[in-house]
């Protein structure tokens, strides 16, 4: 009994030791290359002088990158400039930073996030058997779409409907 006992402890600690340190939540996995990454580019053109180029930034832009709204809202009469506007506007983004600006936003939120998926890393068994854990994880922080709704709603703001909940 005592011998069985410990064998079931030593495969759950062998089970427990193959969780990797970065847990994920979400145990989906995916074989081969995925085809909505691979997206066709513009034909190359030589510019017209080549001094005029902007200077590379890692994460920028490139001339022959796809800009699908841009060509639909030229292709529909418009003014493609105007959804470029926005980016070289310095009163929109001294508006938009008046209470100030976190710089590495997306890296302390990443690091946050790792940090609670560690303290919440969901049972050994669900790890062992890529059981996903990411509702269950995150639930306290979801937001219940129907009491908002009626909060709202309770308050006089002028809302739209709610999408049915359950299937139809």
């Amino acid at each position: 009994m005592k011998q069985s006992i410990l064998a079931i402890g030593v495969m759950v600690c062998a089970l427990g030791g193959c969780t990797s340190a970065n847990p994920d939540l979400l145990t989906v996995r995916t074989e081969g290359p995925d085809e909505f990454s691979i997206v066709p580019t513009k034909p190359l053109q030589q510019p017209e002088d080549f001094a005029s180029l902007p200077q590379p930034t890692p994460g920028g832009s490139n001339l022959v990158d796809p800009t699908p709204e841009a060509d639909a809202f030229a292709a529909l009469g418009g003014n493609a400039a105007v959804l470029t506007r926005a980016a070289n506007d310095p009163a929109l983004a001294a508006y938009t930073g008046r209470y100030g600006v976190t710089p590495n936003i997306r890296g302390e939120l990443a690091a946050t996030d790792l940090a609670f998926r560690k303290r919440n890393p969901g049972r050994i068994l669900e790890r062992a058997f890529d059981v996903t854990t990411y509702y269950k994880a995150y639930r306290r922080q979801a937001l219940d779409q129907h009491a908002e709704l009626e909060r709202f709603r309770a308050a006089g703001v002028r809302t739209v409907a709610a999408p049915p909940t359950g299937a139809q």
